[in-house]
């Protein structure tokens, strides 16, 4: 689950980083008291959506000349009318796609001086499972291009869960960070106030860009994003309670509602799939042989016809999906429960796009006879590659 950056300055607030004052507002009468409450001389007005690259961004009613999401005034007045251009508008960015999305509430925050820029992140690291730390002297930078053009300037180390953060961490990330005396202090005590708040949360990832030190010879986190473990969020009420679901795919919603694993893709072929691997060969095979997929679902091991049906209902939700693919290989999950599912759904939203079923495993004939007696208009398909030639057919065939 991603918040906004308000928000998870608010929470690293909470355990004593350094965050710079600000004011989350929804309408320019709110922008332009916030502004009068922070005092100025310098403020940032900041779009609230969950993308990266605002800064870069432009918004799509405003034309070429629009500028980018995150704006650095000098008055009031360019705060209110600032917020005035941006608020009901569609930022589009690098991560938001084409479509972009609306900002619908802004931050207002102080002005700081910065005399140098970092990068720093925290994540999990699959492959030691320990909680890992990315630090680089390249700050204000897509970290990806620091990688791939000047990866020795990103430095990367684990914390052992056995014992936690050590002083020798802070020593790491000043080392890299090129600090020393006061700020190489500071550093050691960022490292530890943020190491509490990723664990105590259940963080899936804490990126800081930039961490800042302004002319005051301080450090500063001047920009934050926050993800969580959506499997740990029952555990955090406070944090549930910031989930903004405007900033969410209304299908991907609906999903989670049935515990099914949904994300929307921007192909035209909706797929129904048990297994997270098994979906992403689906995808695969669908684009081998010259289309593209419109979601990953996984329904799961131990799906209900319910969980079924509402699986099918998001998937001919989606205007974009011009055909079907059910594949289902039957473990937990049985294939009788499959069919009876897809025409349940069938019968209460109708098909007006191509279906091929693939079924396999666990009561599978029994799964067969009885979308062969439904009167469905499904095609059948006897193992994945078949299956994916034949919707792939079937959807030129009806474009």
């Amino acid at each position: 689950m991603n918040i906004h950056e308000y928000q998870a300055k608010a929470i690293l607030k909470e355990y004593g980083a350094p965050v710079s004052r600000g004011i989350p507002v929804f309408t320019a009468e709110e922008a332009e008291k916030a502004a009068h409450e922070l005092g100025g001389p310098v403020w940032v007005v900041k779009s609230q959506i969950h993308a990266g690259g605002r800064g870069k961004g432009k918004f799509k009613e405003l034309g070429a000349e629009a500028k980018g999401g995150v704006r650095v005034v000098k008055s009031v007045e360019d705060v209110k009318s600032s917020a005035a251009e941006m608020l009901g508008n569609t930022l589009v960015t690098e991560q938001t796609g084409e479509g972009g999305k609306q900002v619908n509430r802004l931050y207002i925050e102080e002005g700081a001086a910065i005399e140098k820029e970092f990068y720093l992140s925290m994540l999990i690291d699959r492959e030691t499972s320990r909680v890992a730390f990315v630090v680089s002297t390249e700050g204000g930078m897509n970290i990806e291009e620091v990688a791939h053009d000047t990866p020795e300037k990103i430095i990367t180390f684990s914390v052992d869960p056995a014992t936690g953060v050590q002083p020798h961490h802070g020593r790491t990330v000043a080392r890299a960070l090129n600090l020393s005396g006061d700020l190489a202090k500071q550093a050691g005590a960022l490292v530890n106030q943020l190491y509490a708040a990723f664990t105590d949360k259940d963080m899936a990832l804490l990126e800081i860009n930039p961490l800042v030190v302004t002319k005051d010879n301080e450090l500063k986190v001047l920009d934050a994003k926050v993800s969580f473990d959506s499997n740990s969020i029952y555990r955090h009420a406070d944090v549930a309670a910031l989930r903004d679901e405007t900033e969410e795919d209304a299908k991907e919603i609906e999903a989670s509602k049935y515990d099914l694993n949904y994300i929307a893709l921007d192909g035209s072929i909706g797929c129904m799939v048990n297994g997270a691997g098994l979906a992403m060969a689906t995808m695969d095979i669908i684009k081998q042989y010259g289309m593209e997929p419109a979601n990953f679902l996984d329904v799961g091991g131990g799906a209900t016809t319910e969980k079924v049906t509402a699986a099918f209902k998001i998937i001919t939700a989606d205007p974009v999906v011009k055909g079907i693919l059910v594949n289902i290989f039957g473990g937990i999950m049985k294939c009788d429960v499959i069919a009876q599912g897809v025409i349940q759904a069938v019968k209460d939203v109708g098909l007006q796009v191509p279906l091929v079923v693939r079924l396999e495993g666990t009561n599978v004939e029994a799964g067969k006879k009885l979308i062969g007696e439904s009167g469905l208009n499904v095609i059948a398909a006897d193992d994945l590659d078949d299956a994916a030639q034949k919707i792939v057919k079937a959807v030129k065939e009806a474009a």
